[in-house]
């Protein structure tokens, strides 16, 4: 049930894990649409769902209602060939023209203008939304628009092409709004422009394996899918469409791109549909498979349709089974329920509703094998995996047995190349090294999780810019390793010479964590913190931090303010002194597994065999390995005796 719609009957014969078909997609997608509906404004130019409004007031976010849902209803439409038994067509086209006829106005009505994102940006973002939708649906909606109507949609529209976007994924916002003028005759010297600045931009945040920073600097997260190959993808596969009428795509540099990214990218879903937790905007939660449904819609995914469809479904009822939906069948603000501390600023009670780009993969028609082929098992449901993502310096490590995914962080910071590092602040959906499927950071006002801090004369160093050292992978065995300068807020902005170099090396679910650290302050000292599980533990999780060098002090900290998988969370932690000037080289045993596979303390210390420590290098072997790992820590270099690098 979302609300008071009732979804059809599951299928397990056709999808023998989630039970999900395409029926489904259009129900949920039906019943969301729907549910949202109930809070139009008299002429449905807004939908001002309850909540607390967002920075950007009220009125941006009863467009943002409009906007988002619409983009569910043009996916759901034109994925049906126009075929529309609610009427939502006419339902939007009837609040299109009421927002754009006095553009500004102060009433129940009227979008506001589209400005600089500094100024008032929000509409930017939803411009991209409606001009997306009118181009998947124009046969039943733009073209059913008289002359004068549709004047007064391109003029606000317009707004979109000559206002300054945020230096990020935002520049592809007017690409898609120049695409759909393009489309309908009204293109000109100035839609060509912005959408080869975007495409331009595009290229130079492409750093490879399908990955995009979010702007320049090292911001990676899942506005990859949603957003950076979601929008040039769409674009080119709605052109081929325009020109040939033909839903086949020749391979390009953009599909080409989401290709790679969905190699690696697949491996980021749990085997209960969870995506990894890490970046901003969780709260859009199902939109993180929409490179999922994209590929598979375009055919630019190097996944079979049956598991595609096993990791969108999966993902889907993720979601609907915790509670996503309200009993009014609305989306609130958080990730299973409503949690405060997973939002940013710029989230109002429509921002979940970004949620509707999973509904891309409705793009492929009933017919598709997406739809029409036996699910079959998604990666993490087929054997262990770990998958160095070197390009973003990410790290995958996935067991079966529990279905966990756990992501190693050694290169997002969500910094700007123009941004210096003085007086920045950490930011605990990038600065942390680890993110998983089934636990969240906690805030930042809490112990942080999975991190490493020096604190000196009470004020905890914080991990900013990451400079990733590489990544890799062997036989089952996998690392990543990078290094920071911790930044002091409120003091000077670093202590010249400190240095903090991390190394990880996973296998299975453990995870041997070292850290160098040198040119500590005299009177500093050091912390290192593990997986932060719910004290009620609802997930079904255990997390382990164990000291096999150099820690002295063990220990668990609450988190009071909870993650977004909990209200109250467990961290356990190591401490020790820092002799100044010194280097020091610390070890720990991680782990973060499903409660009915984890180890005993006793149990997971064993699985590392033979460890020997000295300034220069780390070696060790695992339970039941005859390669011995050696990590060399200047320069650092991850390698195995029986010869070659991992």
């Amino acid at each position: 049930m979302i609300g008071q719609h009732r979804l059809p009957p599951l299928d397990f014969g056709l999808s023998p894990e989630t039970g999900f078909t395409r029926a489904h997609w259009e129900s949920v997608a039906d019943a969301m649409v729907a549910s949202a509906w109930e809070w139009s404004s008299p002429r449905g130019a807004r939908i001002d769902l309850p909540g607390r409004a967002s920075a950007s007031g009220v009125r941006s976010d009863g467009l943002e209602g409009f906007a988002r849902t619409f983009l569910a209803a043009a996916f759901r439409v034109a994925g049906a060939h126009g075929e529309d038994p609610h009427d939502w067509m006419g339902r939007y086209a009837r609040g299109l023209v009421a927002g754009t006829r006095t553009p500004g106005v102060e009433d129940a009505e009227s979008w506001p203008w589209i400005r600089d994102y500094d100024v008032f940006g929000q509409p930017m973002v939803e411009s991209a939304s409606i001009a997306l939708g009118l181009r998947l649906t124009r046969p039943w909606l733009w073209d059913r628009l008289s002359l004068e109507e549709q004047d007064g949609v391109i003029v606000w529209l317009r707004g979109a092409l000559v206002s300054v976007p945020a230096p990020n994924n935002w520049y592809l916002f007017p690409f898609t709004v120049a695409g759909f003028l393009e489309s309908v005759g009204c293109g000109d010297g100035l839609t060509s422009r912005v959408q080869e600045r975007a495409r331009r931009l595009l290229d130079d945040w492409y750093v490879g394996q399908g990955w995009y920073a979010d702007g320049d600097g090292g911001s990676f997260d899942h506005y990859n899918g949603w957003a950076l190959h979601l929008y040039p993808v769409l674009d080119e596969f709605m052109a081929a469409r325009e020109r040939h009428h033909d839903r086949h795509v020749a391979p390009s540099r953009w599909s080409a791109r989401l290709r790679e990214h969905l190699s690696g990218f697949s491996h980021l879903f749990a085997s209960d549909g969870a995506p990894v937790y890490f970046g901003r905007s969780m709260t859009y939660r199902f939109a993180t498979s929409a490179a999922v449904g994209l590929g598979a819609a375009t055919g630019a995914t190097p996944l079979p349709p049956g598991a595609s469809r096993r990791i969108l479904s999966g993902n889907l009822r993720y979601f609907l089974d915790r509670g996503a939906f309200d009993g009014r069948g609305l989306l609130g603000m958080g990730w299973h329920r409503e949690h405060a501390a997973t939002l940013q600023s710029y989230s109002g009670p429509a921002s979940p509703y970004w949620a509707s780009k999973a509904f891309v993969a409705l793009l492929a028609p009933a017919d598709h094998p997406l739809w029409s082929q036996i699910e079959e098992p998604a990666p993490v449901e087929i054997s262990d995996h770990v998958v160095a993502l070197e390009a973003p310096g990410l790290l995958v490590q996935s067991t079966r047995d529990d279905g966990i995914v756990r992501l190693h962080n050694h290169g997002s910071d969500h910094l700007r190349e123009v941004n210096g590092e003085a007086g920045s602040v950490t930011d605990p959906l990038y600065s942390r090294c680890a993110y998983s499927s089934h636990s969240g950071p906690t805030s930042g006002r809490n112990q942080p999780d999975n991190a490493l801090t020096v604190d000196w004369r009470g004020v905890r160093g914080e991990r900013t810019r990451i400079r990733a050292l590489g990544a890799g992978t062997e036989d089952g065995l996998g690392w990543a390793a990078s290094w920071h300068r911790p930044i002091f807020p409120g003091r000077a902005a670093s202590c010249p010479g400190l240095k903090v170099t991390s190394v990880v090396v996973v296998h299975g679910t453990a995870e041997v964590r070292i850290h160098v650290i040198e040119g500590a302050p005299e009177g500093a000292s050091v912390q290192s913190s593990g997986w932060a599980t719910p004290v009620e533990n609802d997930a079904g999780v255990t997390s382990t931090l164990l000291p096999l060098v150099g820690w002295t002090d063990t220990g668990d900290v609450r988190a009071p303010e909870g993650t977004a998988f909990g209200t109250s969370a467990r961290v356990p932690r190591l401490e020790a002194p820092l002799v100044s000037d010194q280097r020091q080289v610390f070890v720990s045993l991680a782990s973060l597994a499903g409660a009915d596979v984890s180890a005993e303390t006793t149990e997971l210390r064993a699985r590392v065999e033979e460890l020997s420590v000295d300034g220069k290098q780390v070696s060790f072997r695992w339970r039941g390995q005859e390669t011995i790992v050696t990590v060399g820590l200047d320069p650092v270099r991850v390698t195995a005796h029986r010869g070659g690098a991992l």
